[in-house]
Formats: C-alpha cells, sequence, structure tokens
C-alpha cells in the first residue's frame, strides 16, 4: 500500500514538472510560428545562387 502512495507522489510530481515545463515553452516563444518552418524549404534561394561562383568543366577527350 505503501508502494502506491509512493509512486503515485513521483507521477504526480513528475505530472506537475511537466506542466510547469510547457508553460515555460509556451511563455518563452518555442509556440510561436509553427507554420512558417513548412513554408520555408519551399522558398527559392534565388540569392545563394547568384553569388555562387559557376563550376567549370573541362574538355573531354575522346
Amino acid at each position: 500500500m505503501e508502494s502506491i502512495f509512493f509512486l503515485l507522489g513521483i507521477g504526480l510530481i513528475i505530472g506537475i514538472a511537466a506542466w510547469f515545463l510547457f508553460i515555460w515553452a509556451v511563455r518563452s516563444g518555442q509556440f510561436d510560428d509553427t507554420e512558417a518552418p513548412k513554408y520555408r524549404m519551399l522558398d527559392d534561394d534565388d540569392d545563394e545562387k547568384q553569388n555562387r561562383p559557376k563550376k567549370k568543366f573541362g574538355k573531354v577527350n575522346k
């Protein structure tokens, strides 16, 4: 019987700690913009492609 109360107490402490960590994450801005990252990978990186030097290929000997 004592072990049940002990496990319930530990479970309650872990649950409260998880709740406080969630509240901290929300207040610190971890969940501010969940939509932009999935669209950011679809954006073209034209600026990076223009600044990158072009590769020059030599002639192939036949």
